[in-house]
């Protein structure tokens, strides 16, 4: 069964998941030869809408300047992963974060007009836009959101090497816009001042009020905060967050965010740290206050640490359970608690999700890697197996 978008209500959600069937055929694992992952991990949905990522398949401005960026460490295949996707149109844009040594550009871009096991990953929106150590470009692409005005924002960290055993501050975090139909860039946010040293910004969100403005949401999980800027006004602050959202926590780990857009029209910032046992949310009407006085609600209890991956644009929220590779869908115009979870896609043994947006051909789509043999520096010499495919249940689930 392919999944389209999802709506706001449990029923309208059925209907066009029906809907979006294409060719009323259910979809099931079929086997893929891709040289990027073991046999075990080739286990692919949809080999025609499946996509294969790798650091192997960067596309070059020329042959010479990939000898150089081998010869001086500063391309080491195996130390590429793309984390986070956002589509337009048939395009994919990719995050690969500079956890390690050797990425020579850690914005790309992928056609999915091309067909074929491996997609090749071009610099977005150039390569100039790629120097390590020039402040003016990216320096680490932790998260990219698209509007709904085609911007793509994208999170750069500052920092890079976070997984090497001495992480560098290359420049101040910062967030750009880049229109993804010229791949002019069209706005910078200097996040420095909104920051600490001790600050780990992980997670962007970006609404469209009903006035026209922009606000960026960016969570910086070792504050225990929520940084707010308001685009068109070029002003922001940071929003802390009580104390509760810490509950059960035995450090500040992960701190997720996912914008959801209720049946009403609101638009409700979910957030939960990864080793929270609780889920919270907060309408943005109150965020973009600045204040959290009375306005941080209680969603409930998580039956198990959850990595939240994206949401539809609706109400449709999309996560998880930690280490687990089967995708759940809960209608967040619901009670948070099982009943309303619904399964998506049953995972597999080798990979897990890390995203999921909408995007091509009306379907929602999901990024999968090894990151956890990634982090442990157990993927091997053909670096790390990361698909991205639409979000498929089989039928025999």
């Amino acid at each position: 069964m392919y999944f389209g978008r999802f709506s706001s209500t449990y029923y309208s959600i059925q209907y066009r998941m029906n809907r979006f069937l294409l060719g009323a055929l259910c979809a099931f694992v079929i086997s893929v030869g891709c040289a990027s992952a073991s046999m075990s991990c080739d286990k692919q949905l949809l080999p025609d809408l499946t996509y294969s990522l790798s650091g192997q398949n960067l596309a070059w401005p020329c042959a010479s300047t990939r000898t150089i960026y081998e010869t001086n460490g500063r391309y080491v295949p195996k130390n590429i992963i793309a984390t986070r996707i956002q589509i337009y149109k048939d395009e994919v844009f990719v995050a690969q974060p500079r956890f390690k040594v050797g990425v020579p550009f850690t914005l790309g871009v992928v056609s999915l007009k091309n067909k074929g096991c491996a997609a090749t990953i071009t610099p977005f929106p150039c390569w100039s836009m790629q120097e390590e150590g020039n402040c003016g470009a990216i320096q680490s692409a932790v998260d990219v959101f698209l509007d709904a005005q085609d911007i793509l924002w994208v999170l750069d960290a500052g920092i890079v090497y976070t997984l090497e055993s001495q992480p560098v501050r290359r420049c101040a975090p910062k967030v750009l816009g880049i229109n993804v139909k010229t791949g002019k860039v069209v706005k910078v946010v200097d996040l420095s001042t909104l920051v600490s040293a001790a600050s780990r910004l992980q997670y962007l969100a970006v609404d469209l009020a009903e006035d026209g403005c922009i606000f960026l949401y960016i969570s910086d999980a070792a504050t225990r905060a929520i940084i707010v800027f308001d685009v068109l006004a070029n002003r922001g602050f940071r929003v802390v967050l009580p104390k509760a959202v810490t509950l059960g926590c035995a450090r500040r780990d992960v701190l997720y965010l996912a914008l959801a857009r209720k049946s009403c029209g609101a638009t409700v910032l979910y957030f939960t740290y990864l080793s929270s046992s609780r889920m919270f949310s907060i309408k943005t009407v109150h965020l973009r206050k600045g204040s959290t006085n009375g306005a941080v609600v209680d969603v409930g209890v998580k039956n198990a640490k959850i990595v939240l991956l994206g949401t539809d644009g609706g109400a449709a929220l999309f996560f998880r359970n930690k280490g687990e590779s089967d995708i759940y869908m809960w209608n967040t115009d619901t009670c948070f608690k099982s009943d309303n979870f619904l399964l998506v896609q049953k995972g597999g043994e080798c990979r897990l999700a890390t995203g999921v947006v909408p995007g091509y051909k009306r379907l929602m789509w999901v990024i999968e890697s090894n990151f956890q043999d990634f982090i442990q520096n157990t993927i091997g010499c053909a670096g790390a197996s990361v698909v991205i495919h639409p979000l498929v249940k089989s039928c025999d689930d």
